[in-house]
């Protein structure tokens, strides 16, 4: 499995800030009030960084000795994908909040301090939920052995013969 790259996180970042600006912007033109994350959402946004460190956290004792507990090799991968998802999805729900606190900045009116607040912690949890999940990923990875070769490197037996009949 390959770690998840800034390109993709930019990415999903993008996609967000357009998504949450233009929500904003089709919802006013509509003649209807702007979108407000619920207050729920940067909770569970932080919560969910913490238990993909959490569940990150015995794997990485299990891979570098300082737990006697065998590692699961299924466990691992679920958790790592969990992670990597949660870094994901913490780009573009942060990128929806700097998307709807952008739509807000730009108007000639002043918003509602509950408003921009959940704006504001949305995008801060979105961020925080990116750095959790690269930190649990990080927590996931094992170190490279010394016989983690490429098939067919230096083992003639691998390579493909001709015979001649």
């Amino acid at each position: 499995m390959k770690r998840t790259g800034a390109g993709v996180l930019a990415i999903s970042a993008i996609l967000g800030v357009a998504a949450g600006f233009l929500v904003d912007q089709l919802l006013t033109s509509s003649g209807r009030p702007t979108f407000t994350p619920a207050v729920t959402l940067p909770i569970l946004l932080v919560l969910l960084g913490a238990l993909a460190i959490a569940l990150a956290v015995p794997i990485r004792r299990a891979t570098r000795g300082t737990s006697t507990a065998k590692v699961d090799p299924f466990r691992a991968v679920r958790v790592a994908m969990l992670a990597k998802a949660s870094s994901i999805v913490g780009a573009a729900v942060g990128g929806v909040g700097a998307g709807l606190w952008i739509f807000l900045a730009t108007r000639p009116v002043t918003p509602s301090l509950g408003s921009l607040g959940a704006v504001i912690a949305t995008t801060v949890s979105g961020a925080l939920l990116v750095a959790a999940g690269l930190v649990a990923e990080h927590l996931c990875t094992i170190r490279k052995d010394d016989d983690d070769e490429q098939p067919g490197g230096d083992d003639p037996g691998l390579e493909p013969r001709l015979h001649d009949h």
